[in-house]
């Protein structure tokens, strides 16, 4: 187990985020280069072409994958009350498809590349209308939410996301 650090500068750019600081941010905040390239990716990755309900449906397939309960549990709050998913979505995503086809290859596109580590074809994803650069912000992402899908696992990150 990893200990939370309640006070680090850079927790502040997460309460700025976020409007508090979950537990995760705080394991991080042990090795400040991790938390600072978690925030920069996170960043960039929301300035980036995914819609905000793709990205957690992603987050929720590999999350889910990876056996993350930490994860699963606070991008279930997130996509619900954040990103406007239903429940059937909600669960839909932990399985790696969705209701929507185009949704669908993206995440199945996500979750094959979290259980095959690496080795996944994107041609469902492209075929379905996603475009090159929103394959490589899919691949991004999966690596962004693999890392802390893993820090949470190591660390037995108590969960401080309320049930959605």
């Amino acid at each position: 187990m990893i200990t939370p650090v309640d006070n680090a500068p850079l927790l502040d750019e997460v309460r700025k985020r976020l409007g508090r600081v979950p537990n995760m941010p705080k394991v991080m905040a042990n090795a400040p280069a991790v938390l600072e390239g978690y925030l920069a990716l996170s960043g960039a990755l929301k300035q980036g072409t995914l819609p905000g309900p793709t990205s957690e449906r992603i987050a929720l397939a590999v999350g889910a994958a990876n056996d993350c309960g930490y994860c699963v549990q606070a991008h279930t709050y997130l996509g619900k009350r954040v990103a406007g998913l239903d429940d059937a979505e909600v669960e839909a995503a932990k399985r790696g498809t969705s209701a929507d086809p185009k949704q669908a290859a993206a995440v199945a596109f996500a979750r094959e590349l979290t259980e095959s580590r690496g080795k996944a074809d994107p041609a469902a994803a492209l075929a379905a209308g996603w475009t090159e650069e929103q394959i490589l912000e899919i691949i991004a992402l999966v690596a962004l939410q693999t890392l802390t899908n893993y820090v949470n696992k190591v660390a037995e990150t108590e969960n401080d996301w309320p049930a959605a």
